[in-house]
């Protein structure tokens, strides 16, 4: 396994209240919030097929233009 990997985000003042807010009454750490959603993003965009074709078709691209 990859060792993990620290990133820096930037959320409108609304955004970290919010964020914060769920943590707090879900009783997690602000990160976990974070890693959970960002799992279930990557998860819908695999089940997608829209978004699955333009990988592909990017994918595509840069092998052609890697010819």
């Amino acid at each position: 396994m990859k060792p993990a990997k620290a990133l820096t985000i930037r959320l409108s003042a609304e955004q970290a209240e919010a964020l914060e807010t769920v943590a707090t009454v879900e009783d997690r750490a602000v990160a976990e919030v974070i890693r959970a959603a960002i799992t279930a993003h990557i998860e819908s965009r695999r089940k997608d097929q829209g978004f699955q074709d333009s990988l592909k078709q990017r994918i595509e691209r840069a092998q052609q233009l890697l010819k």
